[in-house]
């Protein structure tokens, strides 16, 4: 029973401290649009699309008038569109593309991903074509969002598609350089992806789930900083208390909004996504958490261990809260899209080599980071062999997400605007690791792949 205190703590919350929910995502399956020509295809899709999601951002905006709750983004993701690729005669991929383009702007939505690969394990049809095709997709579209899963504690990483993600990112920045290099920005390298993920740009329907469905992600950094200040000082177990608590609050509003989108859409509710996403905004960041838990700076001695904190607290908090918990679900370290992590990378305190050690602990991995516009391809290709080993040891999911900022040096700064924000070039190794990479071949599985 919710009492007085109960509505006027949430009502505080979304009107001081940022809450919201911040994605609504349909999925929807694109298992039966496979056709030998490629325009039938395409037609199916735009078709399949716009009929299951013409409803949802409406939908989305009645919610948040009746319930006081913003929801500020609306979202679709759909099946690796290179398993749909992969029946067609013709491959041309940025056709379909193009046509998830328009079935977005039909929809109104914020972003659409699925334009996706899974090659873990090796190429099968239409992936090959798919990743080369990401460059062009991304530059000639404004919704698309990419991702390719190149790695699993199940099957090892696929070196050769390590390699080829890395010139894929480059060219992608050199394709979008006159829009500020936003291509990259809309492009993730996964290991472990999940296949119910509702947050943008890794997000796309798996083989497994059903022909449509409810996703919904939400977020609070401004609020677990809030309870954590008015806490004062008190120990880390009364602080790992306090979040999960918090946590459970922010929840049960996620579950309240997706059980209410999945009933009016007529659409089965999947999962809630507990990921503290943050914000450019002043004030909705993980790094202040980090630092209102005493650390001076995000990126001192001390930041993994109290980034560990909050990702466990965060879960055991998310999961009592929803009858399906998913996705990511934990705290997200986008360097560009937290307020803290930005003010803490110009200023030198936070490192890549201090990013690569809390992925280790957090939900995803190096996430949104702006790096000198003439790295060579085989150094993010070592980057992104960096984290999925990380994800792979670890049984977790790790991604990568950098952006070559063409013709820009460290230090100088790169900006998206938005979500998506801004930051500093940061610095990276400059040893090379090319032959390394050009070896190919497969990592293979660790020994926690043998769990059977």
């Amino acid at each position: 029973m919710l009492n007085a205190h109960d509505i006027l703590e949430t009502i505080q919350m979304i009107e001081e401290e940022n809450l919201d929910v911040r994605t609504i995502t349909m999925g929807i399956s694109l298992l039966d649009c496979c056709h030998s020509d490629i325009d039938v295809t395409c037609q199916k899709i735009y078709d399949k699309i716009t009929r299951y999601a013409k409803d949802l951002v409406k939908t989305g905006e009645q919610i948040e008038r009746e319930y006081g709750i913003p929801i500020i983004n609306k979202r679709i993701s759909v099946t690796p569109i290179a398993m749909i690729l992969a029946s067609c005669e013709n491959r041309d991929a940025v056709k379909i593309a193009v046509t998830l383009e328009k079935a977005a702007l039909a929809c109104g939505v914020n972003f659409l991903g699925g334009f996706s690969a899974l090659v873990q394990k090796g190429f099968g049809p239409g992936d090959r074509e798919l990743i080369e095709a990401i460059p062009e997709a991304l530059a000639v579209t404004e919704h698309i969002c990419s991702s390719v899963n190149i790695g699993s504690t199940k099957t090892g990483i696929n070196m050769d598609a390590v390699k080829l993600m890395g010139q894929t990112v480059r060219r992608a920045a050199e394709l979008t350089a006159d829009k500020g290099c936003i291509g990259p920005a809309k492009l993730v390298v996964f290991c472990n992806a999940p296949e119910d993920n509702p947050f943008m740009a890794g997000a796309f329907h798996g083989a497994g789930e059903p022909d449509c469905v409810i996703n919904v992600g939400v977020s609070g950094p401004g609020v677990v900083r809030a309870a954590l200040a008015k806490a004062g000082d008190c120990d880390l177990t009364a602080v790992a208390d306090l979040i999960k608590k918090t946590a459970f609050k922010i929840t049960r509003m996620g579950q309240l909004v997706a059980t209410e989108a999945s009933r009016r859409l007529g659409v089965p509710f999947g999962i809630v996504d507990l990921s503290l996403a943050p914000t450019p905004a002043v004030g909705d960041s993980v790094a202040y958490i980090l630092e209102e838990m005493g650390l001076e700076c995000c990126g001192c001695h001390g930041t993994t261990a109290a980034l560990a904190l909050l990702n466990d607290a965060v879960k055991k908090g998310g999961v009592m809260a929803s009858s399906h918990v998913g996705g990511l679900s934990g705290a997200f370290i986008p360097v560009t899209e937290d307020a803290g992590m930005i003010e803490a990378s110009r200023c030198g305190g936070l490192t890549i080599q201090k990013l690569e050690a809390m992925t280790a602990v957090c939900s995803v991995g190096l996430d949104m980071i702006n790096i000198p516009g003439d790295t060579p391809a085989e150094v993010i290709s070592a980057i992104i062999a960096d984290e999925a080993a990380i994800g792979m040891v670890n049984s977790k999911t790790t991604a990568v997400r950098v952006i070559p900022a063409i013709g820009m040096n460290v230090g100088d700064e790169l900006s998206f605007g938005g979500l998506l924000g801004g930051g500093p070039v940061m610095p990276l190794s400059t040893y090379s690791p090319a032959k390394f990479i050009n070896r190919g071949g497969r990592i293979p599985a660790p020994m926690q792949s043998l769990k059977n």
